[in-house]
Parts: structure tokens; C-alpha cells; sequence
């Protein structure tokens, strides 16, 4: 596990693959029609999809690069909220199969991205 952490890590190109294809989920995911997403009886279902794709999106980014400067976290960050406010702006205007832009997504994409960023941190600083 600490190898996850540490500034030589090997995985790093897999980690990279990984948050790479994440990424391309996520907009698989969130541009699919509204007609194929599964219907869950849990209250905010739709809120908690967005933050954990959004927390591993982040987290999967910095493992990417786990000895970056914290600039790069802050970057992993504003990525993560300008492509779920991105995600949210195409759901609104340039799917016309039942999706439609949500502000508290976006929120919920934010939030996250900064747990999923706030995590990997702690993890990081815990393995030192």
C-alpha cells in the first residue's frame, strides 16, 4: 500500500491508465440516456454516483503522479470541477435523450473531487 503513496512508485503508468479510463467512464456514464440508467429506490442515488465517480476520478489522477507538488492536487481539483461542470453543460445542451444539467451534480462533482484529492493526501502523508 505505501507504494501507492510513495514519490518512486512503479505503478505509476498503470495508475495513469487507470484514471484515464475512469475518466472516459465517467462520461460514458454520465452522457448515456436517461432511459438506461438503472432506478434505485435510494434517496439522492443519483447525488452519491457523482461524488464517488468524482472521488475516484481525483484520487486515480494524483496516484498518477503521487510525488507532484501540491499544485498539482490543487490542479487534479479544478480539473475535476470544471469537468463535471463541463459534463453537466453537455447533458443540457447537447443530449436530447432525457438528461438534463443539474447544479447540485455539479456540487456533488466538486465535493468529490476534493474528498477524493483530500484523501489521497492523508493516505500520502500517513505512509511517511
Amino acid at each position: 500500500m505505501k507504494g501507492l503513496f510513495s514519490p518512486n512508485a512503479p505503478h505509476q503508468h498503470i495508475a495513469r491508465s487507470i484514471a484515464i479510463v475512469w475518466t472516459l467512464l465517467i462520461f460514458v456514464l454520465c452522457l448515456m440516456p436517461a432511459q438506461e440508467v438503472p432506478k434505485v429506490d435510494v434517496p439522492l442515488a443519483d447525488k452519491w454516483t457523482h461524488f464517488v465517480l468524482f472521488g475516484v476520478f481525483s484520487f486515480a489522477w494524483c496516484a498518477a503522479k503521487p510525488g507532484a507538488p501540491a499544485k498539482y492536487s490543487w490542479l487534479v481539483l479544478l480539473w475535476s470541477v470544471f469537468l463535471g461542470c463541463f459534463i453537466e453543460y453537455l447533458q443540457g445542451y447537447f443530449t436530447s435523450l432525457g438528461r438534463s444539467p443539474e447544479v447540485m451534480d455539479a456540487i456533488a462533482d466538486a465535493v468529490g473531487g476534493g474528498l477524493g484529492v483530500v484523501l489521497f493526501a492523508l493516505g500520502r502523508r500517513l505512509m511517511r
